[in-house]
């Protein structure tokens, strides 16, 4: 395994979040990417915003074992299967973040136009203060971390191949998003592993 950097503690005290950067080789995360942009069932979903729906602005894909759906945002994903490569970034991130993940959210940015508003994956399925791995690949976007409370704002730039593992309380004190950059006109995909730890409501 290659890293350029060691490990960055993004947040202190109760909540984490580490940067672990450049943990694929550049031409390894180049063929990941090529290949899940082509051979993911990528769709455009519809999503409730103050009462009314709206396109989400990125593409989406949910992954998971069992085939558990996903929930959230007032829409349900239905779960593919594992592919080979899907299997073995999961690994790879497992070691890395130390936890297991039986599911995987893909979100492809197909230029900065798309993006992904402040939130905190913190849904009921994923239990109490749940390890998330958020994986990168192609473009390089920004990261913003906010303290619920303080509204302190911390922001990162991640490149292909960059790996954040948040953890301990980030859920419930901080939400993220990644922001619009229209200058960038490359895609980027992020693939953020979890632990389905309990059945999903209505299932």
């Amino acid at each position: 395994m290659f890293a350029s950097e060691e490990p960055r503690e993004l947040l202190f005290g109760a909540s984490s979040a580490v940067l672990h950067s450049a943990v694929l080789e550049p031409d390894k995360a180049h063929e990941a990417f090529e290949n899940l942009l082509a051979h993911t069932p990528w769709e455009q979903r519809d999503v409730v915003v103050f009462g009314r729906s709206v396109a989400q602005p990125r593409l989406v894909a949910w992954v998971a074992s069992p085939p558990i759906a996903y929930r959230y945002a007032g829409m349900t994903l239905e779960a593919h299967a594992f592919t080979p490569l899907l299997l073995e970034l999961k690994k790879r991130v497992e070691v890395i973040a130390g936890a297991q993940f039986n599911s995987v959210l893909l979100n492809l940015y197909r230029t900065g136009a798309d993006s992904n508003g402040w939130h905190a994956d913190d849904e009921f399925e994923f239990g109490i203060d749940p390890i998330i791995a958020s994986l990168s690949l192609g473009a390089t976007r920004r990261f913003d971390l906010r303290n619920r409370e303080t509204k302190e704002t911390i922001k990162t730039n991640l490149a292909s191949g960059d790996l954040v593992v948040m953890s301990g309380e980030c859920q419930r004190e901080w939400i993220h998003q990644v922001p619009k950059q229209l200058k960038v006109l490359e895609p980027r995909i992020n693939l953020t592993f979890r632990m389905v730890q309990k059945p999903i409501a209505g299932e």
